[in-house]
């Protein structure tokens, strides 16, 4: 059996093989850890492919928190189903969650509303979208990784996420990779897999 879980959650119009990618690169650091990378429960709905985990037509920093809660029930159902399948029920805190965008939105979502008290987050240029109404799991560590010249979700929102994580009592760190715009950087990946390696590989007494 493995012995943790790491869930990759992609962009939206993406699809999960586009971030599953990384475990290929990961899995020399990682050998005992199992990789899944679902798809998006709902097809895109502003292109002719791809998924996503909400709609971002007619999105705008008012209604997003909405469109999060209403999605929560299908992100939810799509965990569940992976971490029964994979053996993982009561063992969250051996599972670490992998986004990029809307799947870091969606992964710190499930943290910061208590409702997935997992390990750890990657969040690979994303934002805290989650209303007011938290209730975070604390002992869940957190990544942040995003580029300075990122013209979709700006930096300055990884910097708000960072400040209001850390006044829940989360431990967050935040990268900014200079020159790098929404996208995930050869250097991003190796930050994410040495955080990973450090949260999940067991240390020797």
């Amino acid at each position: 059996m493995s012995n943790s879980l790491i869930i990759f959650l992609h962009g939206v119009g993406s699809q999960g093989a586009d971030l599953g990618a990384l475990a290929g690169q990961w899995r020399r650091l990682l050998p005992d850890s199992h990789f899944v990378a679902p798809d998006g429960p709902a097809p895109f709905d502003m292109g002719p492919a791809g998924h996503q985990w909400f709609s971002v037509n007619g999105v705008t920093r008012a209604n997003r928190a909405d469109r999060i809660v209403s999605a929560r029930a299908a992100f939810d159902a799509t965990l569940s189903a992976i971490i029964t399948r994979h053996g993982f029920e009561g063992r969250l805190d051996r599972i670490a969650f992998v986004g990029f965008s809307q799947g870091s939105i969606m992964a710190l979502d499930a943290v910061v509303s208590g409702r997935w008290p997992v390990a750890g987050i990657v969040a690979f240029s994303g934002r805290l979208a989650t209303s007011a109404e938290r209730h975070p799991h604390v002992p869940t560590q957190i990544l942040m990784v995003h580029g300075a010249e990122d013209a979709i979700i700006g930096v300055e929102e990884a910097r708000e996420a960072r400040d209001a994580l850390t006044r829940h009592g989360i431990s967050v760190r935040l990268h900014e990779l200079p020159a790098l715009g929404h996208s995930i950087s050869s250097a991003g990946a190796t930050m994410a897999c040495q955080f990973l390696t450090d949260l999940l590989i067991p240390k020797p007494d």
